[in-house]
């Protein structure tokens, strides 16, 4: 007798973690500010890299940037991205590691302008999340005009490691772009459980 197997998104791996954080995230609308913050921060880290890559590696970057909390994160100065080098459990790179305080930075810079981060993201897809219909992985596309668009503003106020393809795998991330296959068991999912 044929088993039934559970459909998900073609680019998935069989990786519990990596199968935990499609179920229970990615797609997702996110709209907490300091959440979109650390997924911008991390989808900056995972340039080059695979993105379990990083999913392996977050705990680590939480306890190394104060949760992603940008007001603590912006105060971290020269010497401590020399410790920060040090440190295994993140990716070492000091390019990276800056643009993280860097990001911190821009973001306490929007909120002292009362410009509010979520609002702020949200705003590129009119603030409702876009359903794509796509049969395939493979099909989805790996950056859009939104993704530019949100690129070029994020680097005009300050930010770096924010390119059009990292912008996209953000907006996918956090749900402002649902690019589950229709076959995939969270297609149609509007939140988490």
């Amino acid at each position: 007798m044929a088993e039934n197997k559970v459909l998900r998104c073609g680019w998935l791996t069989e990786d519990p973690l990596y199968i935990k954080y499609h179920d229970e995230e990615w797609g997702i609308p996110q709209y907490n500010s300091f959440a979109l913050f650390e997924m911008l921060c991390l989808e900056g880290q995972q340039a080059g890299l695979s993105w379990l890559t990083i999913l392996k590696k977050r705990e680590s970057y939480r306890k190394c940037f104060f949760n992603f909390e940008p007001h603590k994160v912006s105060k971290l100065t020269e010497k401590d991205v020399d410790q920060l080098l040090k440190e295994s459990g993140i990716i070492r790179h000091k390019g990276k590691i800056e643009s993280i305080i860097n990001n911190a930075k821009c973001y306490v810079q929007m909120e002292n302008n009362n410009e509010n981060f979520s609002d702020f993201i949200w705003s590129f897809v009119n603030k409702e999340p876009i359903v794509n219909h796509w049969k395939h992985y493979k099909d989805v596309p790996s950056e859009t005009a939104m993704s530019i668009a949100l690129s070029k503003s994020l680097k005009r106020k300050g930010f770096k490691f924010v390119g059009s393809k990292i912008c996209y795998a953000f907006m996918q991330a956090c749900g402002l772009v649902n690019d589950h296959v229709i076959t995939c068991i969270r297609y149609n999912t509007k939140h988490s459980d």
